[in-house]
């Protein structure tokens, strides 16, 4: 049986540690916990020129995060508490998010990717939670991110809580930003304790589904389960 080819996007650094010149980079729990359910990764270089072409290839998209934050003007917004900002990283996902959904095709959001996804959506994002919420919890973990920090409510009637069959999970934890004002026709599938919206997903299309968390560490069986998923789902578009 042929494997899905999973378009998985990549970070980008112009210059340091690894090289003077600019560099993609991706960790490699990403590229294998897709391979371990069947899957075949296939890493994303940031062109518009390839784009339709680098998009006919593939079976389902991970559009992953990073140590960067989305441009709030795509959203509407200023700049008050976003971080540093990689617009041609952005301006590519965007673009392939956008030919993904219109063409349906399986999509999986971690991280700054479910935030991403939001805005495809027509949403917006908390620039800052603790200055969004003094109160709220830590999710910028200090123990090491193979480990769980946080439990997150699923809500029953999701197609996350089909996929986990669970009403409520730990999970990793890495972000400053989260979902704010949710996009058009999406729900929201899971929440954290504080009310940050830890998970998303598409009210039509078949899989389009975003976490606020790392599934990729595979540090639960509600990870694997998620993974395992949109592996399958991706494999019935072939």
């Amino acid at each position: 049986m042929k494997k899905p080819i999973i378009g998985i996007t990549l970070d980008s650094e112009e210059s340091g540690q690894y090289s003077t010149f600019p560099w993609y980079a991706i960790r490699k729990n990403h590229l294998f916990s897709i391979e371990k359910f069947g899957g075949i990764p296939f890493p994303l270089f940031h062109s518009l020129a390839s784009l339709p072409d680098i998009h006919s290839m593939v079976d389902g998209i991970i559009i992953t995060g990073g140590n960067f934050d989305i441009d709030p003007t795509l959203y509407g917004e200023n700049n008050n508490h976003s971080r540093s900002l990689k617009n041609v990283r952005t301006n590519f996902e965007m673009r392939i998010c956008e030919l993904s959904l219109k063409k349906n095709l399986p999509i999986l959001g971690i991280c700054g990717g479910e935030q991403l996804l939001n805005i495809c959506f027509g949403g917006t994002l908390i620039q800052d939670i603790k200055k969004y919420n003094k109160n709220s919890l830590d999710h910028e973990q200090t123990n090491p991110r193979n480990e769980t920090s946080h439990c997150v409510e699923i809500k029953k009637q999701t197609k996350l809580f089909e996929i986990i069959k669970d009403s409520e999970i730990q999970v990793n934890s890495s972000h400053h930003q989260a979902v704010n004002k949710l996009g058009k026709n999406l729900i929201i599938s899971g929440l954290a304790s504080d009310g940050i919206v830890e998970s998303i997903e598409s009210a039509e299309h078949d899989w389009c589904i975003g976490v606020q968390w790392h599934p990729e560490f595979l540090i639960t069986k509600a990870d694997e389960l998620l993974i395992s998923s949109f592996i399958e789902f991706s494999q019935k578009k072939l």
